[in-house]
């Protein structure tokens, strides 16, 4: 059709659904198919991010941290603030759940703690952890699995070389799964 294949990029949310529509375009467009962009949501980020972060003072070579990652940096969080590691109402799961919702809507930890509640002790405490994690995160090169995106709006938004450099680049983007999307 005219259109260069490196101009177009698909996304989606699961692997599956990734491999799928790789499969779909691979069979329609035959051997320039390798240079279209299809890819999920998180693994698009990290390609970008292992390009560019070294605009966001990152190293290419960060670590991702999993789900236990993020409880054990939590944990040491919790040990610097003297929060108790028991405590039924203020619990690593739910700073995790909170520190997630914050990055969802693009919420730095200077921007959540500037707002913060004070009269609200899980806000408070949240806003402390929020802070030290992210530090603890900066501090190993590191990124949660919310960071991926998070740190890529980012850079698109303090870096507008970097955004122009991927809008001229995906001239066709086929979003799948757009309503499942966040912020």
């Amino acid at each position: 059709q005219g259109i260069c294949p490196w101009n177009i990029f698909a996304i989606t949310f699961t692997n599956k659904a990734a491999k799928e529509m790789r499969e779909r375009v691979n069979t329609l467009v035959g051997e320039d198919a390798k240079d279209v962009w299809v890819s999920t949501f998180h693994s698009t980020c990290v390609r970008i991010l292992r390009s560019e972060i070294h605009h966001l003072d990152f190293n290419r070579h960060f670590s991702i941290y999993d789900s236990d990652d993020q409880d054990k940096l939590l944990k040491d969080c919790f040990k610097k603030l003297n929060f108790d590691l028991s405590d039924k109402m203020y619990s690593i799961k739910f700073a995790k759940v909170m520190i997630s919702k914050q990055k969802e809507e693009l919420i730095s930890w200077e921007e959540y703690a500037k707002n913060v509640d004070k009269n609200n002790l899980k806000e408070v405490k949240t806003a402390k952890v929020y802070q030290i994690y992210q530090s603890m995160l900066k501090e190993n090169n590191a990124l949660d699995f919310d960071d991926l995106i998070y740190k890529t709006v980012l850079l698109f938004q303090q870096h507008p070389e970097v955004l122009e450099k991927y809008q001229n680049r995906f001239r066709y983007i086929m979003v799948d799964e757009y309503q499942d999307t966040n912020t």
